[in-house]
């Protein structure tokens, strides 16, 4: 079963997660599918851009907790969408967990319609945002991380544009996309991959300084007891032991 669709429209490539069943949920065989359609893009000369976007009402869910990936897996996807010499876009019409944010802010540009919702929901089965904070943390407001890394609370389009985790939203996504992509469309490939480089480097120099123990952390909270009651609890829709 494929899990990654893929078209083509005048030099940009469109990934869409297609596990819409599992809510996009960051599995074993999709961050693997994933990963090897960026490495095509990443050798194709015809790709200009990748935009990379969802069927389904969500555009992912986060790590899916009956087939994780390994860590290293994920830290390693979210790595090869910032050194991809090719801009990556992000094109988001439904709701964003958890992993899924990861994605967004691994991204160079990120668009979502007014519909989408958004939201750090680890600390509520358990774990910590770590893999995805390597990403995260450099591009977003800290003072609103803090709320929402502890928290947990959903937030709207609007407060994810404030905050730095989007670019850009409107009631029609590709409305709101058609300048950007016609503005990649028209800038060299070398320009384009030089000013990515630019734009990534302090990102990846966190990920050079800190992904070794981020990835252990990350393995060590969800083989833990608590994150162990909090997944339960999550799969079986019940709060978990610790809830007030």
């Amino acid at each position: 079963m494929t899990l990654i669709s893929r078209t083509r429209a005048r030099a940009v490539e469109t990934l869409s997660l297609d596990a819409a069943a599992t809510r996009n949920a960051l599995s074993a065989a999709l961050v693997s599918e994933l990963a090897g359609a960026l490495t095509d893009c990443g050798k194709d000369p015809d790709v200009r851009a990748v935009v990379l976007t969802h069927t389904g009402s969500t555009f992912c869910a986060g790590a899916d907790l009956r087939d994780p990936p390994h860590p290293d897996a994920l830290t390693g996807l979210l790595r090869q969408i910032l050194e991809l010499r090719k801009p990556v876009v992000a094109r988001v019409t439904g709701h964003v967990r958890a992993g899924g944010l990861g994605l967004l802010a691994a991204c160079d540009i990120t668009a979502a319609s007014t519909e989408a919702t958004f939201a750090f929901t680890e600390v509520r089965i358990g774990v910590a945002p770590a893999v995805i904070s390597l990403p995260v943390i450099p591009r977003a407001d800290p003072r609103a991380l803090a709320r929402y890394f502890l928290t947990g609370e959903r937030f709207d389009a609007r407060e994810a544009v404030r905050v730095g985790l989007l670019t850009v939203t409107g009631d029609d996504v590709d409305h709101a996309l058609a300048p950007i992509l016609d503005g990649l469309r028209r800038s060299s490939p070398q320009g384009l991959a030089e000013t990515k480089q630019l734009l990534t480097a302090r990102v990846l120099e966190t990920f050079d300084r800190d992904a070794a123990d981020l990835t252990a952390l990350s393995a060590r909270l969800f083989s833990s007891a608590q994150a162990q009651e909090g997944m339960t609890a999550f799969l079986e829709r019940r709060d978990a032991a610790w809830v007030v």
